[in-house]
């Protein structure tokens, strides 16, 4: 398993606009991906029905708050 790290919000928007990193909202609930998805964030649930569809080296950032 990889190290954990702490990105900026920078370093993760640069990922997401570059197709590398997949920023995943941690909320089992929907009502709370709506209220706090920040752009370019999937929820929880589609995070998990695609995993496996994700290649190796793509970066993951899970985020709540």
């Amino acid at each position: 398993m990889a190290d954990v790290s702490r990105l900026s919000a920078e370093q993760v928007r640069k990922g997401v606009v570059a197709g590398t990193t997949v920023l995943v909202c941690a909320y089992e609930n929907i009502e709370k991906f709506e209220k706090y998805k920040l752009e370019g964030a999937i929820p929880l649930s589609d995070f998990k029905a695609n995993v496996s569809g994700y290649p190796r080296d793509t970066e993951i950032v899970f985020y709540c708050n």
